[in-house]
Parts: C-alpha cells; structure tokens; sequence
C-alpha cells in the first residue's frame, strides 16, 4: 500500500466499518472530502481519509457537533481546546442530570404531592450563594440574639451542609431534604430551644470556667448502663442518674432537685427530637462525613431515668 492508491467510498466502508451512506454524507459536507473521482465519476479517496473518518467517528460518538468536527479535522480548532470546552459543556449536563434524578428519585420514595415537588425542584436548583443565604436564614433563626453567641461559632460551623462542587445524587437528595426541614417553622423551634438551652449552661459557664456539654456527659455516662443492658429504674442505676444531675446541677449553679430533674429531663427530650436527629445524618450525607452514632437510645435511657426518680421524690 502507497500513500499514492486512491481508494472508493466502499473500499472505505470496509476499513473504517462506516457505512456507504455515511461516509457519503460526510464528504458531502466537506468533511472528508475526495481526492479525485473515477472516469465513471465515483468518488475517490486517499489513506489520509481512513484516519479521517476514524476521528470524525470518534468525535461524533463524544458528541461533538459537524462544524465543530469539520473545523478540528481541517486544523482550524486545536482539539485539545475543543475538548477541554466539551468537557466542561458535559459537566454542567451531568450536575442537571444529577439534580433532576435527585428530586425524581425523591417524588417516587416519598410520594410527594405537586407542591412538594415544585418545592424539590427549587431547592435544588439553587445556587450556592442562594443555599448559604437559606442556611444563614435557618441558623440565624436558631441562633441569632443569643447572649452566648461568641461561643455557638463552633457548634453552627458544625451543623452548617456544604453541598460540593460536583454532589453526588445522594447528596443532592439529602440537600433538598435538609433545606425543606430548615424552612420548617416547627424544626427552627426545636433548634432554637436546644441553642436557648445551651446558651443558659454556656453562660453560667463563662463565669465558673468551661463546662462540658450535657448531652455529652450523658453520653459518656450512659452508654456502659446501655451496653451491660442496665434497667435505668433500677437501683444500680442510681449513681448513674445522680453523677449526670449532679453535673447539670454544677453547670446551671443549682440544686439537684425535681425541679432541676424535671429541666433536664425536658432538655433530653429536645435533643432526642427524631427531627433532629434526621438533620444530622442527613447533614452527614451532604457534607460527606461518616454517618453519626444515633444517640436516642442513651436519651431515651436517661429520661426514662429520671422520671422514675422524679416521681419517688415527689
């Protein structure tokens, strides 16, 4: 074979495993273009057009446009340039593709109505500065006019969802779900009492130097009652409940009696509200941080707890 043979559009056909019909339509356009036709007026080719047609092919199947191919093969576009461009084009194909099969994924599983799914949309379609503006309304809510603000910055940095650059569909979902919950008046409620809560223990505190969380200490606390399968109305269970009072007692300078147990029991409930809990795993899906460890157990253990001994107290 010489670079000098001159080949037919079925001589083609059979290199490339084109077609007649589309190698025809291609050199109609000017994309790969005859060299010479036959005394019978066929049309024919060089072994320049094989390598041709196998890159128009390949870039037809990347899904690259005729005129755009026709200017990479006549060296009139750089193809890495057109590349780099159609990648990117394909990209912001993907993340659409990504958000509607997040908000369509979500309409099947909950059996949204037509307003929750507008609702979905929406919220999916936002930008980020758009989710930071939504999220910043939600914290604000809970959060704003605090006396311990200064010292939540930690604890809002970490409930704050930080939808990346290219999500996947879970995190999507998980986003929409979230964003629905921090438009929730009732949820914003709940939140607002837990930070009330906490900024009541964080203040005492600024004066009496820090203090650990409560919930945190019932945590520590409770959990080897949970895992030896102690009965929290039992007797064994009682220096369980007075060390955990004792430090709630110490953290809001009070006495550790019912009417404190009673407080402390209503601040557990709060933070056991099952909304809560579902923000935060659905925060973990966003964000893309291990799922948490679900602390209603020790919760529901402690106030169980307490409102055993409340009631022999009073």
């Amino acid at each position: 074979m010489n670079g000098d043979t001159l080949y037919s559009i079925g001589e083609l056909a059979r290199r490339t495993g084109l077609t007649v019909k589309t190698i025809r339509f291609y050199s109609d356009r000017g994309i790969v273009a005859p060299t010479d036709r036959s005394p019978a007026g066929y049309r024919l080719y060089t072994i320049d057009a094989v390598a041709r047609l196998d890159l128009v092919r390949t870039l037809r199947e990347l899904g690259l446009d005729l005129p755009t191919i026709r200017k990479v093969v006549d060296r009139e576009l750089s193809l890495p340039e057109v590349a780099a461009a159609h990648a990117e084009a394909l990209a912001a194909q993907i993340q659409v593709l990504r958000l509607r099969r997040a908000v369509l994924t979500a309409v099947a599983e909950r059996g949204s109505t037509p307003e929750e799914t507008e609702l979905m949309h929406r919220l999916a379609q936002l930008s980020e500065d758009e989710r930071r503006r939504l999220i910043g309304e939600f914290l604000n809510a809970a959060f704003g006019g605090l006396d311990a603000a200064p010292a939540f910055a930690g604890v809002m940095r970490s409930i704050t969802p930080e939808l990346p650059d290219d999500p996947e569909a879970e995190q999507v979902q998980a986003w929409v779900e979230l964003a629905e919950m921090s438009l929730d008046p009732d949820f914003r409620a709940i939140v607002r009492r837990m930070a009330e809560d906490l900024a009541a223990e964080q203040v005492r505190s600024e004066t009496t130097g820090p203090r650990r969380d409560i919930a945190a200490t019932v945590r520590d606390q409770v959990g080897p009652a949970l895992t030896i399968g102690l009965d929290p109305a039992s007797p064994q269970a009682d220096p369980i409940v007075a060390s955990f009072t004792a430090h709630y007692a110490h953290l809001l300078g009070r006495p550790d009696d019912v009417e404190l147990r009673r407080r402390l029991a209503t601040r557990l409930e709060s933070v056991n509200d099952p909304r809560w809990e579902r923000y935060l795993q659905l925060l973990a899906v966003v964000n893309g941080w291990p799922a948490p460890e679900s602390l209603a157990p020790v919760f529901d253990w402690s106030v169980q707890a307490l409102h055993v001994r409340i009631r022999t107290r009073q």
